[in-house]
């Protein structure tokens, strides 16, 4: 394990949390108690399906579930999603070995105690700035913005430029060129 900026340098995959990461952590229930409505940041979701336009593999592991939060990671275009997660270890395992995947050169970003064992597993463990005490205490890095205030813009931004793959080119979210 090199330095940080060397590390993001060489990571080729990211796995995220929901709530408290891609979220505030703030959740209100739909009437029927079925789905829960949750507010993202626009420039979360620009970053991933960036990343995955640039070839990177992106996971999704969380206890969260709702057809609202599995529609919106594939509007991002996120296909590998373990939504009500009750064994992260074991979603980790199956997409490291469906996609090839070297925990090394994997960034985890969790905000809470669920998320400790698979930081744990991963080369580049990494949290939001208002991450629970024992999982900034676990991260390699912790980003200077909360859980759906641009954390995960800020991780994925910082690794596609120490790999020279940031702005590569002008299309948004769905791949339309912008003019």
């Amino acid at each position: 394990m090199g330095n940080f900026k060397e590390d993001i340098a060489l990571t080729k995959a990211f796995i995220f949390d929901v709530d408290g990461v891609m979220t505030d952590g703030g959740i209100m229930p739909i009437e029927g108690g079925t789905d829960f409505i949750r507010k993202y940041n626009a420039k979360d979701g620009y970053a991933i399906a960036y990343a995955l336009r640039r070839g990177y593999k992106v996971c999704v592991i969380s206890g969260g579930h709702g057809t609202l939060l599995r529609s919106r990671l594939e509007r991002l275009g996120v296909t590998k999603m373990y939504l009500n997660c009750m064994d992260k270890i074991a979603a980790m395992d199956e997409f490291f070995a469906e996609f090839g995947v070297d925990p090394a050169t994997t960034i985890y970003m969790g905000d809470d105690i669920p998320d400790l064992e698979c930081m744990e597993r991963v080369g580049i463990p990494v949290c939001p700035a208002d991450a629970c005490a024992e999982v900034i205490e676990a991260s390699r890095y912790v980003s200077e913005f909360g859980g759906g205030k641009g954390a995960v813009r800020d991780i994925v931004e910082q690794t596609l430029r120490a790999q020279d793959e940031w702005a590569k080119d002008r299309r948004g979210v769905l791949g339309i060129a912008s003019k």
